[in-house]
């Protein structure tokens, strides 16, 4: 039995029910791929599309995935050292705070 209300409000107060119509292609395509991703159920892969769109990923720019590979590159040629010998090598104090 429905909890939703005339206006499409769950009596809880926790969920809304929408119409929404897309291509019964996209509807086809989401069945077929829902659990494959691990989801219960086609509204729960909805939600959190729907979740992605207003909270999107953070996109890095090319400029820093490139700095993040020269940077991974230069770790693993070994030609950088830890915050902790950094800071013996400077001789710099540093409250745990700031650490």
């Amino acid at each position: 039995m429905s909890t939703d209300t005339d206006d499409g409000r769950n009596d809880d107060g926790g969920t809304t029910k929408i119409d929404v119509r897309v291509p019964t292609a996209m509807v086809d395509a989401i069945d077929e791929e829902f659990a494959r991703r691990g989801y219960t159920s086609r509204s729960e892969a909805i939600r959190d599309a729907l979740r992605d769109w207003l909270n999107p990923s953070v996109q890095l720019s090319e400029e820093v995935l490139a700095d993040l590979q020269e940077s991974r590159a230069q770790r693993e040629a070994g030609e950088t050292i830890s915050l902790d010998d950094a800071l013996d090598k400077y001789d710099v104090d540093v409250d745990d705070d700031q650490a």
